[in-house]
């Protein structure tokens, strides 16, 4: 705050009072001060807000509104903030998740639950020095933000021992490009590095093969593509559900079933458990993902300190997509 007086060349109080909005602000002033602002790049910090009190509002980033798994976290989170007199406000983005994290921040909400699997860390530990903040789906061992999260290393493991158990050997990895490989600390990142371990560690290290998609859709492409491939494989462990039900699409529309080719997703979404989908995939409780994430931000606007990180509890859903290999 000093910075943006010295900027405008006006006292810290002009600027608190600008920021607060509050009676008397001239119109020359208000302008000084909100160019300063912008040039700095400066926004209120938590003390700041504080003055002006509590809005009661909790934001909420999600970068695929039409995600499945998403939602389910979502919901959880509407659950959390059930008679504790916060409202959620939620604001759709871009995967980085900066532009609508920015605008919830201008919101001036209370505190904030993003998912946005490709913000880096540093820029998440100097938005959570001035604003209480969870991020979910994320593993970071951050100092000014907590995290809650599936165990998604030992999900993918009990995906894969599923698979080895059935006897499948040439199992191929079905996983999102851009949110596998943007942060090491990511859900997706940490289930592809399970799936290349156990490759390794059970000696099938040849046979791992990872097929990375743009988006949902080319994952139906990515399936053909290997259903018709010299050598295809017996078993895909698609990262998230939208994937592994695209995969079943082009198993079933080749006459094909789990014989053929296993399915395993994760998530297990609402559809997962459809007669018509009867998906295997890993749980990982993604109601409690947000209503955990809900409580733990609560309790840092309340004032605590220090990162918490937890992990939500798993379970493998076994269903009519995978079955023993052939041979």
């Amino acid at each position: 705050m000093m910075d943006v007086a010295r900027e405008a060349g006006v006292s810290r109080a002009a600027v608190s009072k600008v920021i607060r909005d509050a009676y008397g602000v001239s119109p020359d002033m208000r302008n000084r001060v909100e160019s300063a602002i912008e040039r700095l790049g400066y926004r209120p910090s938590v003390a700041a807000r504080a003055i002006r009190g509590s809005s009661f509002t909790i934001g909420f980033e999600l970068h695929e509104i039409e995600n499945p798994a998403l939602s389910r976290i979502l919901s959880g989170a509407a659950e959390g903030v059930e008679g504790t007199g916060y409202r959620l406000v939620i604001a759709p983005g871009d995967p980085r998740g900066h532009d609508a994290i920015d605008a919830l921040v201008d919101l001036r909400v209370d505190g904030l639950v993003a998912i946005a699997p490709r913000a880096t860390h540093a820029w998440l530990e100097e938005l959570a020095s001035r604003i209480p903040l969870v991020l979910v789906s994320r593993h970071d061992p951050s100092v000014n933000y907590d995290t809650v999260a599936g165990g998604d290393d030992a999900g993918a493991r009990l995906a894969m021992g599923h698979l080895f158990d059935l006897g499948h050997r040439r199992i191929t990895h079905l996983t999102r490009n851009e949110e596998a490989t943007a942060q090491e600390n990511g859900a997706l990142a940490v289930r592809l590095n399970a799936y290349l371990d156990e490759m390794a560690r059970s000696g099938h290290e040849s046979d791992a093969r990872v097929v990375r998609t743009h988006s949902t859709d080319d994952a139906y492409h990515a399936a053909i593509a290997l259903l018709d491939s010299a050598d295809p494989p017996t078993a895909v462990f698609a990262s998230h559900d939208d994937l592994a039900f695209e995969v079943l699409r082009a198993v079933r529309e080749r006459g094909l079933d789990a014989n053929d080719l296993s399915v395993v997703g994760y998530d297990n979404v609402r559809f997962a458990g459809h007669p018509e989908m009867s998906l295997t995939t890993v749980d990982q409780s993604g109601d409690d993902l947000g209503r955990r994430a809900v409580r733990l931000l609560l309790e840092r606007i309340a004032g605590r300190a220090g990162a918490k990180h937890e992990e939500t509890d798993l379970r493998l859903m076994v269903r009519g997509s995978t079955a023993p290999a052939r041979g």
